[in-house]
């Protein structure tokens, strides 16, 4: 893979980049220590035969410049890859994005759907947040960087735990390199995804408010995991319900990361849908 930062608005953005033909790009989610080649490990390989793969670490992850706008983290995550778009000479592109990345990838949509070629959003964040509490996964994750702070064993409790369905086919390798990314300084001293302050960012990071959703006309995949402890499967429901050109896919004995748990099922669907063959 190619590896670059392009400079994005003033901030960096590390990319990595394989394959030839229209253009994806993979937005990972946030949980801690996640990163874009970290969080796509299990698909890259495979979409990158029909596609080009544009994988970033997100604002405020892995590589690239740390911190978020916590007044409007959806709006400020799409505002940089809208940026990379530009900055990488891209018109359009497919969007494929899990939880944190599928809420990047839905707030860009909505904003200049113009961008957007087709979209996949697995378990994506953002969906239906004002309607019941958090669920104990998301609890979890956003708990990470408080009370005494993050460590290996609070990490492993939340993958084992809420981020998977079959904790025993998560290797400690990957529990370890996410440890070590979770705990940079900058990262800690200014963790990317944290609870919200005010009514006013409650209410804008709830998609399900949004009456553009309904007259959004990007063809849009969602795949969830049945057994997902993080974000409620409910979600895609309340997506199907309101979008115009939405199909819901409900992947059984899954958990919130259906890329890396359902590797085989999700690379497939999601390389067949994008070139419009389902």
């Amino acid at each position: 893979m190619h590896e670059s930062l392009v400079d994005v608005a003033g901030k960096k953005i590390f990319v990595a980049e394989t394959g030839d033909g229209p253009a994806v790009l993979l937005l990972h989610g946030g949980g801690p220590g996640a990163s874009g080649v970290s969080n796509y490990s299990r698909n890259i390989a495979e979409l990158a035969k029909e596609y080009r793969v544009i994988v970033p670490d997100l604002p405020g992850y892995g590589r690239s410049t740390k911190g978020v706008d916590r007044s409007d983290p959806f709006g400020y995550l799409a505002d940089h890859i809208r940026g990379l778009l530009d900055r990488l000479g891209l018109d359009r592109a497919h969007l494929v994005g899990n939880s944190y990345g599928g809420a990047c990838a839905l707030r860009l949509a909505l904003d200049t759907p113009d961008r957007v070629d087709r979209m996949v959003l697995m378990g994506p964040g953002g969906i239906g947040t004002t309607r019941a509490l958090p669920t104990p996964g998301l609890n979890s994750l956003l708990d990470y960087y408080t009370g005494d702070g993050p460590s290996r064993p609070k990490l492993e409790r939340f993958i084992r735990t809420y981020l998977v369905f079959n904790a025993a086919e998560v290797p400690a390798s990957v529990i370890d390199s996410r440890y070590q990314d979770s705990i940079d300084p900058e990262v800690v001293a200014n963790p990317p995804l944290t609870r919200p302050t005010s009514v006013r960012t409650v209410w804008r990071t709830d998609f399900t408010r949004d009456r553009r959703l309904a007259r959004l006309p990007v063809p849009t995949l969602v795949l969830w995991g049945a057994a997902d402890k993080v974000n409620r499967p409910s979600g895609g429901r309340l997506l199907a319900d309101r979008m115009p050109n939405c199909d819901l896919y409900l992947a059984a004995n899954t958990g919130h990361w259906v890329q890396w748990e359902r590797a085989g099922l999700f690379n497939s669907l999601c390389a067949d849908f994008l070139a419009g063959r389902r």
